[in-house]
This record gives structure tokens, sequence and C-alpha cells, in this order.
């Protein structure tokens, strides 16, 4: 496929539909927050594997520099939390064992989400719109129905049982209790009641209106612990972004509890001395060095990495030059360590998609 390239702006996610409410926002003069908050929306009827008002998330943000004001980096963390309730042996039997399901398949797994005030928290410190003109596509799309191309059927597919085995999910997501096709119109009627809902009368309307109370009954009714005290405590938290510098030019990204940004910053530093220009784009050297850096670095990461309000995370120790020289000269140029030998380097031992979508807009605002 040929790159899309553009003078003024740029909108990217995971769903071309989204992808438009976008453009939409900064065409009529709203700014990249403005955007992301309308994507994000969009993404919970459009991508519903991934986008979602059920789960949650971070941002991070740049402010383009002002006649008024400096540039500025932000980053809100809007993770869903644990509820209350959760001890460290939820997931366990009388014995101690863990019970497998429990964590990824049941109502206990279920954290508060933070989605719906994370767009919120971003859009009412740093965006220009109204949340009814932001959110008005997304209803749009979930009332109304979006045709499904091959790409969506695709994704849906891979969850025909888990649809099946919930009745109240398979009357939105199977068509007479069989997969759509591509071609199909999918309608969220319930979905769009709630967008309605939140539309109208913003974080209380998901935190501590009727969508709580059902919230709430449904974890009970499934031996959850999910409380109406959980959802109306929820806030999201301002964080300072993560920064680092790589061939001359300065990195932001989401700090913990997302690993995400120390990771790029670690694997950026162990590569940064190395001459890849002189190897090439893609060649063999560059490739293998670079898996190098991400092993060792997803090690460090899986041990070290956690959420901030729990764990001390030791990411000035993970990115000083002493740690990435060390860990750079373990990297031997000829063969490929074996992900089972590389350990955390720092002292003792101590799911699977996510969709990411960015924005730019023509003031240089991300």
């Amino acid at each position: 496929d040929v790159p899309v390239v553009a003078d003024n702006a740029m909108v990217v996610t995971a769903q071309h539909l989204a992808t438009r409410v976008g453009v939409g926002v900064l065409k009529d003069g709203g700014n990249a927050v403005d955007a992301a908050v309308a994507v994000g929306y969009a993404l919970a009827v459009v991508h519903p594997c991934c986008g979602n008002i059920g789960g949650g998330g971070f941002m991070v943000v740049h402010l383009a520099k002002t006649k008024e004001a400096p540039a500025k980096d932000m980053f809100l963390d809007f993770r869903e939390k644990a509820p209350a309730a959760a001890t460290p042996t939820l997931f366990q039997n009388e014995d101690g064992e863990v019970v497998e399901g429990l964590s990824t398949d049941s109502y206990r797994a279920v954290g508060v989400p933070g989605t719906v005030m994370g767009l919120e928290t971003a859009r009412k410190r740093l965006g220009t719109m109204s949340r009814k003109r932001l959110m008005t596509p997304a209803i749009h799309l979930a009332e109304n129905g979006y045709t499904l191309q091959t790409g969506d059927i695709n994704i849906l597919n891979t969850r025909t049982q888990d649809f099946a085995d919930q009745p109240n999910v398979a009357d939105i997501f199977l068509k007479d209790g069989a997969p759509y096709a591509a071609g199909d119109t999918l309608k969220q009627p319930e979905l769009a009641t709630s967008l309605k809902a939140i539309a109208r009368k913003g974080t209380d309307a998901f935190y501590k209106g009727h969508i709580a109370d059902e919230l709430v009954a449904a974890s009970h009714a499934h031996d959850g612990i999910l409380t109406r005290a959980d959802l109306a405590n929820y806030t999201a938290e301002w964080r300072a972004p993560i920064r680092c510098d790589y061939d001359g030019k300065t990195v932001v990204s989401a700090p913990p509890p997302s690993s995400g940004g120390t990771a790029i910053c670690e694997i950026l530093g162990m590569v940064d001395p190395l001459p890849l220009a002189d190897w090439g784009y893609a060649s063999a050297k560059t490739s293998h060095y670079l898996i190098e850096a991400e092993r060792r670095t997803f090690a460090d990461r899986n041990n070290y990495l956690g959420d901030p309000d729990f764990v001390d995370n030791p990411v000035d120790a993970l990115l000083a030059d002493t740690h990435l020289d060390k860990r750079r000269a373990s990297i031997d140029a000829e063969t490929a360590t074996p992900s089972s030998e590389i350990q955390a380097s720092l002292g003792p031992d101590e799911g699977t998609h996510t969709t990411h979508y960015s924005i730019v807009d023509s003031a240089g605002n991300a």
C-alpha cells in the first residue's frame, strides 16, 4: 500500500469510519484532543474488539507552542482500576491455587472502566468542542448501523463462540445465531442508548446513573465484586510523560502504569550508538540488534514495571547509560540469544491486543 501523506493534519486509527470521524472534527475546527475524543467513542462502535466505553486507556498529549504558552507534553492515565474489594488472593481457591479462567474470563476480572472519564477529562481541559458534537457521530453509527467490511468480519469471527455463549451479546454480534458477512449492517441500539445518556449527562450517566446500576447488578449476579462506590470514586490521573532522546530527537511517551514508553526508550537507548543507517533498514544485522534489544527490554519490563500507585518503578535505572551499555554489550553479533536465557537485569527475579490511534492537527498539537 502507498503511505498516506497530508500537509495540514492526520488521523490514524484501526477502522476507516473512526478515522473519518476524526478528520471531520478537524475540518470543523476542532483540535487534536477534540478529534481524539470523537475517535474514542467512534471506535467503541465500529471497532468493538478493542475500542470501548467499558475499558480504559492512556492519552499522550503534545501541545504545540503558541504566542501565549510554550510547548507542553502531558499524559492522562484512565486505565481500569481494581474494585476496592479486590485482594491478592482474588483468583485463587481455598488452597491458594490459581483458578484457571478467573483472571481472564470471569466477572471478578472486571476492572472499573476508565474510558468515559478519561475522554471527558481530556475534553474539558484541552478540547474546544461540546461533548454532544463529539459524540454525535458515534451515536449515529451505533443507532443507524454501519456496513461491515471484510476486515471487520475477520475480527468478529474470532469470537463467534464467545458471542454464542452469552445470549445478550449474541443478540448484537450474531445474525440469527450465525456470524455476520461482509456487506451486512451492524446496529447496536443498546450502545446508542448508553452513548446518548453520556452525551446528555456526562460522566455521571456512566458512573452514577442507570448504566452504573446495570454494571453493578450484572457483577453481583455473576459472583463479581464491583460496587456503586467503585464507579462513583473513579478518577482519571494526569501524570508526567516519559521522555528520552534518540538520534537527536526527543521521544515523548506513556509512563507507568503503561510499560510501553519505558520499553521504547530502553530499546532506543540500546541501539542509538549503533550505525543502523550504515547497516541498512531491515537488513539482517539491523534486525538482529533490534530484536536482541527488544528481548532484553521485555525481560526488564516484565519484572520491574507496574502500577505506580503500588510499585516503585525503576525507570531511571532502566534508562541509565550504564545499564543500557551493559545490556548492549551482552548482544552476540553473530548469534540470536534464546529468550528463555534472558533474565531481568537489575537484580533478583521477581493479553493480546491494544488499539492505538494517533492524531495531529494543523497547529501541531498531537
